[in-house]
C-alpha cells in the first residue's frame, strides 16, 4: 500500500493530466457529432489493427496444426487418385482375377491398393555414402518394411526398419539403391546416385542413342517397382552427356525431392505387393531348381 501511494504523490500531476484528457476526449466524443465520429473512427482503426496484429501471433502459432490437417487432407486425395490409376481396363476379354464390371464389354482388374500415412521427418542424412532417414511414426501406425516414402514433390525413399513409434528408410540418395525409372517416351532404364554427386544430383543412364531427351524433361517411377508406385516424379533433366565410345548418354537429374530441407513425407502401403513378390520370389526359385 505504501508503494502505491508513494507512486500516486511522485507521478499524481501525470495522472491528473492523462485523467483529464480522457475525460476531455469522452465529453467532445457524447456532445459533438463531428468530432465523436473522428474519435470512433480512430478507435476502431486502431483496435482493428490490434485484433490483426493478435490474429496474426495466434494464426502463427497454429501453423503446425494447420499444417498436419493438409498433410491429412493430401493423404486423402493422394489415395482416391492412386485408386483411379490402380486398375486396367480390358475390353471384351476373359478374365480369371475377380473384377468390377461397368458394361458388358469392358472391366476393371484391381492390380494395387495403396494406402498413404503422412509422418514428420525426425533425422535425415546427405553426407554419407549410405543415407537414411527417420520418421516419427512406426509399426503401432501402420508402417511396416519395404513401403515406400514420398515427399509432396517426389520419391524419398523405402522403409527398411521399424519400432513402435519410429521408422528408418533408406534414402534414394544411397550408393546400394536404384530406382526403375522412364522416360516420357516411356524408354526405361535406371537412376542411381554417386556420393560425389552430392544431394542435388543423380544419374540415369540411356543407352539408345534415337531417344531424343532434352533438359527439364521428368523421370518417373516405372510400374516394374515393388516400392513405388508407377508415375512418381523422380526427377527432371538437368544436364546431358554423351559417351562417345557407345554413343549412351547419362543424364544427369536434379531430384524432385529437395533432401537438404525435408520436413514432412508420406509412407506408402500397397495391399497387394506381398503377394507379388511372394509370387515372383516362387518363381525365381522354381528356377533356379530347374537350372541344378
Amino acid at each position: 500500500m505504501r508503494v502505491l501511494i508513494s507512486f500516486i504523490q511522485r507521478f499524481f500531476n501525470l495522472i491528473l493530466f492523462l485523467g483529464l484528457e480522457i475525460l476531455c476526449v469522452i465529453m467532445i466524443a457524447r456532445t459533438n457529432n463531428l468530432q465523436g465520429n473522428d474519435i470512433m473512427n480512430s478507435a476502431n482503426i486502431t483496435v482493428a489493427y490490434w485484433y490483426q496484429k493478435q490474429s496474426g501471433v495466434s494464426n502463427y502459432f497454429a501453423l503446425r496444426q494447420v499444417n498436419d490437417s493438409l498433410l491429412s487432407e493430401n493423404a486423402r486425395l493422394r489415395q482416391e487418385l492412386a485408386r483411379m490409376g490402380e486398375v486396367d481396363t480390358l475390353k471384351d476379354s476373359a478374365v480369371v482375377h475377380p473384377v468390377v464390371e461397368i458394361k458388358d464389354s469392358v472391366k476393371l482388374v484391381q492390380y494395387a491398393h495403396y494406402y498413404y500415412y503422412k509422418a514428420r521427418v525426425v533425422n535425415n542424412s546427405i553426407g554419407a555414402a549410405s543415407n537414411f532417414i527417420t520418421i516419427n511414426r512406426g509399426y503401432k501406425d501402420g508402417i511396416a518394411p519395404n513401403m515406400a516414402l514420398v515427399s509432396g514433390t517426389g520419391v524419398v525413399g523405402r522403409v527398411v526398419n521399424t519400432s513402435a513409434h519410429f521408422a528408418t528408410a533408406l534414402s534414394i540418395l544411397n550408393t546400394k539403391q536404384r530406382l526403375s525409372a522412364k522416360l516420357k517416351d516411356g524408354t526405361t532404364s535406371f537412376v542411381y546416385w554417386e556420393q560425389a554427386s552430392g544431394p542435388d544430383e543423380m544419374l540415369m543412364k540411356v543407352v539408345q542413342p534415337e531417344i531424343k531427351i532434352h533438359k527439364g524433361d521428368s523421370i518417373l517411377t516405372t510400374s516394374y517397382s515393388t516400392v513405388f508406385p508407377a508415375d512418381m516424379l523422380i526427377g527432371t533433366v538437368k544436364q546431358v552427356y554423351i559417351l562417345k565410345k557407345d554413343n549412351s548418354r547419362i543424364l544427369h537429374i536434379r531430384p524432385a525431392t529437395n533432401f537438404r530441407n525435408i520436413q514432412y513425407v508420406y509412407a506408402i502401403k500397397n495391399e497387394f505387393i506381398e503377394e507379388r513378390r511372394r509370387l515372383e520370389d516362387s518363381t525365381v526359385k522354381a528356377d533356379n531348381r530347374q537350372k541344378k
